[in-house]
């Protein structure tokens, strides 16, 4: 879920209000680095489940209905005293509940069976060159020479891991990085099509709505699709989707919003950066991805491209 879904640092980074007092930085900035690098967990956990033999329906379906409870009452905490929703807000965050963290956290899901974790990271971590051309395509927003420079870099460093992958592991990677990047693109869609409602129902309550019309799809999915014996998975499986619906979905909605009432945007944005460094170092670690030179030089150039873009504008 940039829950992807997610919600994910970069949907939380648009409803952000202006950046707050200087006393408060450590407090914050440990906030945005903890929420950062519980979010990149989420992938590892899933690498993890996936030796146990489930399969992206069934354990996303776990995911799901662990984290609709937590997300069900921070819609209702969020909305207390709020204006009633009318049809057409219950329309609206259907539409963006589905693109934003029911389909892109599906077929993040389903990518990630076919490659690393870190290179899952790294796609992921491109939505901002994706949110820019989505507004100069829809919304007509000029893409300025320095900005076209960052998404260079950015996606020039992406091309060189994915092709040192592809060349070791074959057309698979290809497969689950286009997976990866569809998700990354839906939840793009998401943030451009998002932010009149984040100003009409604030951002926790958008959050919690549309995480929890996420869960519903992803539960109705697994039960048109899969029979109810396929719920018997191993209790490993159990223990990590538990962990990944409270560790690396609700609790990092909560810090990053934490951090960016004490930060801003801006601040919490660049903190986000620690995310695919971390993703990267616990696939080398916990998972034994491999991590070469290839890999260093490709992230070293998507975060900086991703840097340089979120400066010069």
């Amino acid at each position: 879920m940039r829950t992807e879904a997610v919600a994910a640092e970069r949907g939380a980074a648009e409803a952000a209000a202006p950046a707050a007092r200087p006393v408060a930085l450590w407090p914050g900035l440990a906030l945005a680095m903890a929420g950062s690098i519980a979010f990149s967990g989420k992938a590892i956990i899933v690498k993890l489940a996936y030796r146990y033999g489930v399969d992206a329906v069934t354990l996303i379906m776990y995911r799901m209905l662990f984290a609709l409870p937590l997300f069900v009452l921070l819609a209702w905490w969020a909305g207390r005293g709020k204006p009633a929703l009318t049809g057409r807000d219950w329309r609206v965050i259907s539409g963006l509940g589905f693109s934003g963290y029911y389909l892109a956290s599906f077929l993040d899901f389903a990518g990630l069976a076919y490659i690393t974790a870190g290179l899952e990271r790294l796609i992921l971590y491109l939505n901002p060159t994706l949110v820019l051309a989505l507004g100069a395509l829809l919304l007509k927003r000029k893409v300025t020479r320095r900005q076209a420079i960052a998404l260079a870099v950015s996606y020039c460093g992406l091309l060189l891991v994915l092709g040192h992958e592809v060349s070791f592991q074959g057309g698979d990677v290809a497969l689950g990085a286009g997976l990866v990047f569809g998700s990354a693109a839906s939840y793009a869609v998401y943030l451009v099509a998002s932010g009149e409602e984040v100003g009409r129902l604030g951002a926790l309550r958008l959050t919690g709505l549309a995480t929890s019309v996420a869960c519903l799809c992803c539960i109705i999915q697994f039960l048109l699709l899969r029979p109810l014996s396929a719920l018997a998975v191993a209790p490993e499986v159990i223990w990590l989707s538990v962990l990944n619906a409270t560790l690396c979905t609700f609790a990092p909605v909560l810090m990053v919003m934490m951090a960016i009432e004490r930060l801003g945007a801006n601040v919490v944005a660049q903190t986000g950066m620690i995310g695919p460094l971390s993703t990267i170092l616990m696939g080398v670690v916990i998972l034994g991805e491999p991590f070469t030179a290839w890999t260093l030089a490709g992230t070293v150039l998507v975060l900086s491209g991703i840097w340089l873009l979120t400066k010069w504008r």
